[in-house]
């Protein structure tokens, strides 16, 4: 056989993880007019996409158009999916090993931040990462129940995660009704008995991480009032100043649509979303059998840190809000993968611009990371695409300088097919989303989502 890298013994590269960090790498790689070059990506559920499709907001359809560029990838020769295949469980780094010259991770950053108060683990305080892949059907998180007889809704934190699930709790069932929304998450919110929704915010108002577009459609709720107070929404001297020395149009934005919520939006709306500011939770009560019944909050305060960001300090102040139902959106962290060093602190594999390296800056060669896994919970869909080409452009370097696997078997479709027999291809996947969408438009929703294994591999005949 002729040396790797030619057209009749190409590279062959192994991303486990189909989200879009996973694709805009193998797109990067088919770029590359003088490369020969085959991808196979893995991923432990049947469906790709990750987070497009089981993390964007089922009302953000446009958002998620971003998958026509994945199935152009995915439509080039050079490119295979293995869905249905768990990393660790069908096949381990060292199986891997000995059929591709390098693999790369992109597996995320799959488990939410703790809050770190009393009572976290009472019933009825979920983390937001459960319930927003709840109602986006995944099929991990398809039988939780959240209790949505409780009237009063707190929400920890006000990144575009918190404020989706606050959307989607103010949303009617006539505006979740024409979306993606998994069947049933549409039927639980039908039957909602939420009236108040609080956003928490621990900074001011010039701190808040959610986007402009997000806010703005806060005040656009059919039957819902956007609230803000104008003791919050005054900035503090020190966010003054930093806006005056340093001057954010989208920040600017976002406060002046955060300033007309002031009094609300619609004073005849049945539910009500606040979104506050400069107060943390302290603790969560319990309602005296095992659920939340209040919480008790703490007044902030800003200071500048040594670093020059604004952060939240304790004024002392305290006060108890009673509420049924918690939410935690403070952040994410990834898990680690078996048989890579990863930087628990972090929640992080150890990397330099992607290549993996041991916790002393060693690199391990033919080993790779890209999107959350390698970064942490930063940025946007968007976001992930210079982190890929970061990390492929160093892939390529390793490959020209024969850092990489030697590997001694070549095709591993019957070593998978024997590990698991019902693999999904990305033929089964189109399959599969053809029928979800048939489904979809006989009710006038873009797709009706299958939300177990079970149904997808029943449908495409598995």
């Amino acid at each position: 056989m002729s040396n790797p890298g030619t057209a009749d013994n190409p590279w062959r590269i192994a991303i486990i993880g189909a989200g879009p960090a996973g694709f805009y790498a193998a797109e990067h790689f088919f770029k590359q007019e003088d490369l020969h070059v085959k991808v196979d990506v893995f991923d432990r559920l049947p469906t790709p996409h990750g987070l497009v499709r089981a993390g964007v907001a089922p009302d953000h359809e446009k958002i998620k158009n971003v998958t026509r560029v994945f199935d152009r990838t995915a439509s080039n020769p050079s490119f295979r999916f293995f869905g249905n295949v768990d990393f660790g469980v069908h096949v381990s780094l060292d199986d891997l090993k000995a059929f591709y010259h390098q693999i790369y991770f992109s597996t995320g950053a799959q488990v939410d931040r703790q809050l770190g108060i009393p009572g976290e683990d009472l019933d009825r305080s979920h983390s937001a990462t459960e319930f927003v892949a709840w109602y986006n059907g995944h099929p991990d998180f398809r039988d939780l129940e959240f209790d949505l007889s409780q009237e009063r809704v707190a929400i920890v934190g006000v990144g575009n995660v918190a404020i989706d699930v606050a959307r989607i709790l103010c949303k009617t069932v006539d505006e979740l009704g024409t979306t993606d929304i998994a069947d049933h998450a549409l039927e639980a919110l039908a039957e909602s008995k939420v009236k108040e929704v609080i956003l928490m915010g621990r900074r001011g108002p010039a701190q808040a991480a959610f986007t402009l577009k997000e806010i703005k459609e806060m005040g656009e709720l059919e039957d819902a009032s956007a609230v803000t107070l104008p003791e919050e929404m005054a900035l503090d001297e020190h966010s003054a100043k930093e806006l005056e020395d340093n001057p954010d149009r989208m920040t600017t934005k976002k406060l002046e649509v955060m300033d007309s919520f002031l009094g609300g939006t619609n004073e005849n709306a049945s539910r009500t979303c606040q979104i506050r500011f400069l107060v943390s939770p302290l603790e969560l009560t319990d309602d005296g059998s095992g659920g939340v019944g209040g919480m008790k909050v703490g007044r902030n305060r800003l200071e500048p840190s040594s670093s020059g960001r604004m952060s939240a300090r304790s004024t002392g102040e305290t006060f108890d809000w009673p509420v049924g139902l918690v939410f935690r959106s403070v952040g994410y962290r990834g898990v680690a993968i078996p048989g890579i060093p990863f930087r628990e602190d972090w929640g992080v594999v150890w990397n330099e611009k992607g290549r993996v390296t041991d916790e002393s800056g060693t690199t391990l060669s033919g080993c790779y990371v890209g999107g959350w896994i390698k970064r942490g919970p930063t940025g946007v869909i968007g976001t992930n695409k210079p982190d890929a080409v970061e990390t492929v452009e160093c892939m390529i370097e390793d490959l020209a300088s024969g850092a990489h696997f030697t590997p001694d078997r070549t095709d591993i479709e019957d070593f998978i097919r024997e590990r698991q027999p019902q693999v999904f291809s990305y033929a089964d996947w189109l399959t599969l989303s053809e029928i979800e969408a048939a489904k979809g438009e006989a009710s006038g929703r873009p797709r009706v989502k299958f939300t177990t294994v079970q149904e997808m591999l029943d449908a495409v005949g598995k």
